[in-house]
């Protein structure tokens, strides 16, 4: 299992999901089983397709990620996943105005 994390982005019957693993691939076949392993958001979808992802690195720093970018309107997470956004583009995008710089301490 690897320690690098990925944020990633998931269309959902056109709906927009926003979730972290350390393998998108995966977690993409984890939420089309619609098991107790998929998010209840995505079980019901009748198409999924995971339409962007980048490495972030951390657990954590992944997870505060997902956060900011969850809250960003729609058109925005289009306009990353069309631009096929890396992670020092996206990190400046949903950390900017911060005192410090995401994962220093």
């Amino acid at each position: 299992m690897s320690d690098l994390w990925h944020l990633y982005l998931l269309d959902c019957d056109g709906r927009l999901y926003t979730g972290i693993s350390t393998d998108p691939a995966r977690r993409l076949q984890q939420h089309r089983a619609a098991g107790s392993r998929a998010a209840r958001f995505t079980r019901g979808a009748e198409r999924l397709e995971l339409i962007w992802y980048v490495e972030v690195g951390s657990r954590s720093l992944a997870q505060r990620a997902e956060y900011r970018l969850r809250r960003l309107p729609r058109r925005v997470k289009l306009a990353i996943a069309n631009r096929n956004a890396n992670w020092a583009d996206l990190q400046h995008q949903l950390f900017e105005g911060m005192s410090r710089e995401p994962g220093q301490s």
